[in-house]
């Protein structure tokens, strides 16, 4: 299972970094830095409210569904109708109560229409990740992820050319960004169901049939209520500085400017936990010890993740100043605490990719809800005080401190639920190699008087030679895993 793992996550990672850093740097990032100042920092704000209301579209339907297909593939046939037809719904009702909430938030004109595209394409994206959750149930984890990255790579190619051709380059809109990204939605939906019925043989056809309808929805309601805090704690910070700031849509741009580096890390994080959701939930069927991936998805994680954040930290002034023309020498403080708060939070993300997608395969909704309640109470409450004081700073504060608690709290539990061991040493060496990378991020930034890039080259390189010394990963193990004759299946 380890070998199997490994080889799939490689794959994908792979085809991720070809194409999903491309999205972030060369089409987001441009699209901010050329639309007018302000507009994407309302489009960001209005992503969060439509993100937050996602309850109502997704209802755990697609958590639910992954975990149901891993358990018992068969039951594609009969659920998959029933559960497109609850998703076409939840698709309508989604977008009138995030528009009607919108309006009641004091949102008008201009934001209204642009807010019913982004709530449109959510819709689409939610529609592709459920059809999707059914190919990575059925452990087709790399047509899966080629899946995953074919909205992105239409997307670059189809906003690449608006941005560089001459007639529309200068004039480049927030809304072309927004109807681009709605279509290559609806065409991705498209030819993921064509393969999901070439793997699995179902056919298109709809079961509004009532009673199975509130079954389902009501044997997804512990997700629904658990993606429902998830989004509020994850994503209220850029509606709320938007809000409540003097200057809103400054700083949400701001805030925006960082959270993108943030949320671009986190696919390495999302991919794992992708796949770690049906595989897990296939092993606890089977009565497998789970253990040994989840320290082997720690030892791939952590390590990379503390090398992220603290080169994050170290050189963040640089890298906003290098990235956003808006991070001038006036402001670019501003800017470079906001992100080194958030990247901060990368390895609390990675922890909780791990470990509160173990509690998910097993089921156990009731404890990450009570989790997820705390998150949001801490959320809230520290935004509501930092924001006004602080800004997006503030904002970007809170984020650190409830991600870092939820995830400390979801190892905890993990740990007592599955009666995972404890492995002091383990965690020791975790430890010592973050304090042993953050003095070598220290002694290269303060002795090595070359450019910027290149001393974050010289600490990367170092950080991640540490990796295989401290024999989180080693060469020995990888050969073997990918050796067919003497790796576990």
């Amino acid at each position: 299972m380890r070998r199997f793992f490994v080889k799939n996550i490689l794959f994908i990672i792979a085809i991720n970094i070809l194409v999903k850093p491309v999205w972030v740097f060369f089409i987001d990032r441009v699209v901010q830095n050329r639309v007018p100042g302000g507009d994407y920092g309302t489009y960001q704000a209005l992503l969060s409210l439509g993100i937050i209301f996602q309850i109502v579209l997704d209802f755990g339907i697609t958590s639910y569904n992954s975990r149901t297909i891993a358990r018992d593939p068969d039951q594609l046939a009969t659920v998959f109708p029933a559960m497109l037809s609850a998703r076409l719904v939840l698709m309508g009702v989604y977008m009138l109560l995030a528009y009607s909430w919108g309006f009641l938030l004091g949102y008008r004109g201009w934001e209204l229409n642009l807010l019913i595209g982004i709530l449109l394409f959510q819709s689409l994206n939610a529609l592709l990740s459920f059809i999707r959750s059914n190919i990575a149930a059925l452990h087709k984890f790399k047509t899966d992820g080629i899946l995953s990255i074919a909205d992105r790579l239409m997307m670059v190619f189809i906003c690449g050319f608006l941005l560089v051709y001459p007639p529309t380059a200068h004039h480049f809109r927030i809304e072309w960004f927004v109807i681009t990204q709605a279509a290559c939605y609806f065409i991705t939906a498209i030819i993921a169901y064509i393969v999901l019925r070439r793997i699995s043989g179902i056919k298109l056809r709809f079961s509004f049939h009532l009673p199975t309808v509130l079954i389902i929805i009501r044997q997804s309601l512990p997700y629904a209520i658990l993606i429902f805090q998830m989004s509020i704690y994850n994503r209220a910070d850029a509606m709320m500085i938007e809000r409540m700031c003097a200057d809103g849509k400054t700083q949400a741009d701001i805030w925006a400017s960082a959270f993108r580096q943030l949320d671009m890390v986190n696919i390495l994080g999302l991919m794992f936990a992708t796949m770690l959701l049906p595989m897990y939930g296939r092993m606890l069927s089977q009565k497998q010890d789970v253990q040994p991936i989840v320290k082997l998805c720690a030892n791939l994680l952590l390590p990379l993740s503390f090398v992220v954040a603290i080169a994050g930290v170290f050189f963040s002034a640089d890298i906003m100043h290098f990235l956003y023309k808006s991070a001038n020498p006036a402001n670019v403080h501003e800017y470079s605490m906001v992100f080194s708060w958030l990247i901060a939070s990368f390895p609390a993300w990675c922890l909780m990719y791990i470990y509160s997608t173990l509690l998910t395969a097993n089921g156990d909704l009731k404890v990450l809800n009570y989790i997820a309640f705390v998150g949001v109470v801490l959320n809230l409450s520290l935004n509501f005080y930092l924001i006004p004081h602080f800004s997006a700073i503030g904002g970007a504060i809170t984020s650190f401190v409830t991600q870092s608690s939820l995830a400390i709290a979801f190892v905890i539990a993990c740990t007592h639920v599955l009666k995972l061991k404890s492995n002091i040493r383990w965690i020791a060496s975790l430890l010592g190699y973050l304090c042993l990378t953050v003095a070598l991020a220290y002694l290269v930034v303060t002795f090595l008087n070359i450019i910027w890039f290149v001393q974050a080259a010289i600490f990367f390189m170092v950080a991640v030679l540490f990796i295989f010394i401290f024999k989180f990963v080693s060469f020995g193990a990888i050969r073997q895993l990918m050796n067919k004759k003497n790796a576990d299946v």
